[in-house]
């Protein structure tokens, strides 16, 4: 009896992670091809791996988790990865977009800027604040608003950015190493930072290591 409830277990528990895999990957792909809308912006400056970029206003479902960045992307993950997936007061499934955003709410480099206030409370203290980029037809008015009360909305305005791009693990010490990379280019340019650092990443875990697109971001003074 063991033997055939194990035959059964298996295969079942297979195929749910094809499954999720499947439609996670209709939007992002084990080989590095992308499909996904990402946030809009237009590049001002292009040296090598570094670049400045212009976004356009966005909005952002964001969550803080005070825990160490790896363990802050899993469970910041499940919880916006739930919004977009109907956990939100019209039941509604969002697409998923690009890139998916993290910023070290201990970090000391660069000054911190408040934005605007989130839409549904209040939320600071230590920890990794981490952003789904919601779809460009989606606003204040029109984006359901969230079940869970750790998640908020934030409206992001327009904003020129520092970027520094490299592919590889998303590991805290590759973020630190390419964080004091950009940090370094924007003082040899006289880019003034305008924000704390974040990371940003446009590909799923299972994605190859080779073929990742990796991003540390700085928002700079005009």
């Amino acid at each position: 009896m063991n033997s055939e409830k194990t035959s059964i277990r298996i295969p079942l528990t297979r195929s749910l992670a094809a499954i999720f895999i499947l439609l996670f990957l209709s939007g992002c792909s084990l080989v590095g091809i992308r499909s996904a809308e990402e946030a809009n912006y237009s590049v001002l400056d292009n040296q090598d791996k570094f670049e400045v970029r212009e976004y356009d206003a966005m909005l952002v479902t964001e969550t803080l988790v005070d825990a160490s960045f790896d363990e802050a992307g899993n469970i910041a993950f499940k919880r916006l990865f739930g919004y977009i997936s109907g956990d939100n007061v019209s039941a509604s499934e969002i697409a998923m977009t690009a890139p998916v955003l993290a910023v070290d709410e201990n970090s000391s480099s660069g000054e911190k800027i408040s934005m605007t206030a989130p839409v549904t409370g209040e939320k600071s203290g230590p920890g990794w604040r981490f952003a789904f980029v919601l779809p460009a037809e989606y606003t204040l008015e029109t984006a359901p608003a969230p079940n869970n009360s750790a998640i908020n909305l934030v409206p992001v305005p327009a904003r020129k950015v520092a970027v520094v791009r490299y592919s590889g693990t998303r590991s805290e010490t590759a973020y630190e190493t390419h964080l004091k990379l950009l940090q370094d280019w924007m003082q040899q340019n006289r880019y003034q930072p305008d924000s704390l650092p974040r990371f940003a990443g446009y590909d799923p875990p299972w994605t190859l290591p080779f073929l990742r697109r990796n991003e540390v971001l700085i928002d700079i003074k005009s």
